[in-house]
């Protein structure tokens, strides 16, 4: 019997991939394990191995062609085995209704059906996957609807702010450029229609407040000095500031874990571990691969991870679980002269830390004498539900003093 190849669920917040490449050709053998396509997430580009023996009968997805999570990619056969008379693709299985799915707490009971309200599952409207998803389970009929997603898309906040059986028509219209016959217009990617997603819920949902500290940033310039002399006449690895400023986030988190924190539906999560997620900027946007157990890591072992996970993100071969379970995000452009800003949170966290550029300016030491001094601004932004400015303000408080002293974040 004629097997098929789904869109399988290659990251945490992946609802649709696209076919990037076939690596092998119709008509062709294939074993279980074999790669048998290249699968472009949100996230990164992704080998799909194929899971059974047999021939690679017909391709129903052309590359560069976006499929969501479920939707068939290929018809397999066994060899020997005739083709079906019906060569269509099967139509994709509705997953069952969570109660958490349609944004209800886990184990709470399921919703009562909604009587009366038809939707069509296959009219073609502007919205995300997860969008049509949840507007299905809720009986919200998408049509009419305006989005506040990228070029007017549904995304699920505007569904779940919509009124139960009816179209959102109040909904904050959404401000259309004008275009001109020069003007060039760079279609969404998967990646950068995510982005825009979660980072919009990201301002909608959680209430941000932000701090800024300046940091006296002379000692750690003068550490890595040293440390990277000693280095280069030994043929050790040298380090990056961010190298020093990651390990001092790490021990901070520790230190003040009421900040290494999420918010859930019915409490405050204080996470066990200090996995730091560091923002890479690719080509096509913006990833934060995760540093797991950063606060156990020397500095040798951070400064090795964030290398290897910036070189595997430019290529697109990050894995998903190098994206999960991050508790707290770095986002550093000092390298690109930015002296100081506030950045946006990276949801479920409640926190994000902003890096700006180390800097000689004039200061007045403790002398009462003016000098100059390498200064550098950190900022965080804080999610209010979690951390209060109290806890912010002793956070920023005691990474400054890592940093003033970086010998203390190597201990």
């Amino acid at each position: 019997m004629a097997k098929y190849l789904e869109m399988p669920k290659l990251s945490d917040t992946m609802v649709e991939g696209t076919l990037a490449r076939w690596v092998k050709k119709e008509g062709d053998k294939v074993a279980a394990g074999d790669v048998v396509a290249e699968i472009q997430t949100d996230k990164s580009l992704m080998e799909m191995p194929v899971f059974s023996d047999g021939i690679l009968f017909k391709f129903y997805v052309q590359e560069g062609e976006a499929v969501p999570l479920g939707g068939v990619l290929a018809m397999l056969l066994e060899d020997g085995e005739e083709a079906p008379a019906d060569l269509s693709a099967p139509a994709r299985k509705a997953a069952p209704a969570k109660p958490e799915a349609a944004g209800g707490p886990k184990g709470a009971p399921a919703r009562p059906a909604r009587p009366g309200v038809k939707v069509d599952p296959n009219a073609r409207v502007k919205a995300s996957p997860l969008a049509k998803k949840i507007a299905l389970e809720r009986g919200v009929d998408l049509r009419g609807m305006e989005g506040t997603g990228p070029g007017g898309r549904i995304v699920r906040a505007d569904v779940e702010h919509a009124p139960v059986g009816g179209s959102r028509a109040s909904a904050t219209p959404v401000i259309r450029p004008t275009i001109g016959p020069d003007d060039k217009k760079v279609p969404l990617t998967p990646m950068r229609t995510i982005i825009a997603e979660r980072l919009l819920a990201s301002k909608q949902q959680i209430p941000h407040f932000y701090l800024n500290i300046e940091v006296d940033a002379g000692p750690l310039l003068a550490l890595r000095a040293q440390v990277n002399a000693a280095a280069e006449a030994t043929g050790g690895a040298k380090y990056t500031v961010n190298d020093f400023i990651l390990k001092a986030v790490a021990s901070t988190s520790r230190q003040v874990p009421a900040a290494n924190a999420a918010f859930d539906v019915d409490g405050i999560v204080q996470f066990a571990s200090v996995n730091v997620a560091v923002a890479i900027a690719i080509e096509d946007g913006l990833v934060t691969p995760v540093i797991k157990d950063a606060d156990k890591k020397t500095l040798l072992e951070i400064s090795n991870a964030v290398k290897d996970l910036a070189d595997r993100a430019k290529k697109m071969r990050l894995t998903p679980d190098e994206f999960a379970g991050g508790t707290i995000t770095v986002s550093n452009l000092g390298a690109y002269g930015i002296d100081n800003f506030d950045a946006i949170i990276n949801p479920p966290q409640a926190a994000i830390l902003s890096i700006g550029a180390a800097k000689k300016k004039a200061v007045v030491n403790a002398k009462g004498e003016l000098e100059v001094g390498d200064r550098m601004w950190v900022g965080m932004s804080c999610d209010h539900r979690v951390i209060d400015g109290a806890v912010g303000a002793t956070y920023l408080a005691t990474l400054k003093k890592l940093l003033e002293n970086p010998a203390l974040a190597l201990i």
